[in-house]
């Protein structure tokens, strides 16, 4: 277990969590903040946050990534002042991640086309990877400290895919870890073999705002120019999962 799931009484300021020159900029950044690597990566805009710095160097020690795409963005609560999330807050929100289907038809900009794209066709959870049967998404009375689930999704780009969902939820801070349990491919390139990608996205609560830190390492193909393609994919997709998580947040603060 990662955290222990009470309510608490204060949180960690943004500049605590990401030192005072990034929380600025932050707070004036039209776009989130983002970070490419390609070759002994390391985290460079990673939140100060120890549950958060567990799980990104157990992904790291588990898959030696050759690609590592950071992004950080803040969302600015809109009516609740500087105010901690309560229980009810926390317990929406979480219900709000956990709705996979939601991602059904988000867009992101592609950068090969020039224009906006649909990144997931389709997104459901699923009993298993071997049943692959729909279930609806699911809804809790209060977060679990730790949940796994499972999801279908076809992505455009990637193809169709089954995908593991790790969620461990804090009392300020959700975490959730995405594996992929298939290989996915570019075309008819395979550009990110089976359980060698892993998303990790991080909701961090300040108060007035919740700082999303979002993480992508793979270990990729490495046909020429693959890496880069890849690079500059997983970064407008992370831009499109925060406008996911700005539209899912709306609806509980």
């Amino acid at each position: 277990m990662f955290f222990a799931v009470l309510q608490p009484l204060f949180c960690l300021s943004l500049e605590e969590l990401v030192g005072a020159e990034m929380a600025s900029a932050l707070k004036n950044a039209s776009r989130p903040i983002s970070e490419v690597q390609q070759k002994n990566p390391s985290p460079r805009i990673m939140p100060s946050y120890g549950q958060l710095r567990t799980v990104v160097d157990d992904a790291m020690d588990s898959l030696a990534p050759n690609l590592f795409v950071e992004t950080l963005s803040l969302y600015k609560k809109p009516h609740s002042g500087a105010a901690v999330w309560n229980n009810d807050e926390r317990t929406r929100l979480f219900n709000q991640l956990v709705a996979l289907s939601s991602l059904t038809g988000i867009q992101y900009y592609s950068e090969s086309r020039g224009a906006m794209r649909t990144f997931y066709e389709y997104s459901q959870v699923i009993d298993s990877p071997a049943g692959k049967r729909p279930l609806p998404d699911p809804v809790f009375a209060m977060p679990p400290a730790s949940l796994t689930l499972h999801a279908r999704q076809k992505d455009l780009t990637f193809g169709d895919n089954i995908y593991r969902f790790d969620y461990h939820a804090g009392a300020d801070a959700i975490i959730f870890v995405q594996e992929n349990l298939t290989s996915m491919t570019a075309g008819i390139i395979p550009a990110v073999g089976r359980n060698k990608l892993r998303t990790i996205m991080a909701a961090i609560d300040t108060g007035d705002s919740i700082l999303i830190y979002a993480v992508a390492m793979a270990k990729a193909g490495s046909f020429p120019g693959m890496g880069n393609r890849i690079g500059a994919s997983f970064t407008n997709r992370a831009e499109a999962i925060f406008e996911w998580f700005a539209g899912q947040a709306d609806r509980v603060f």
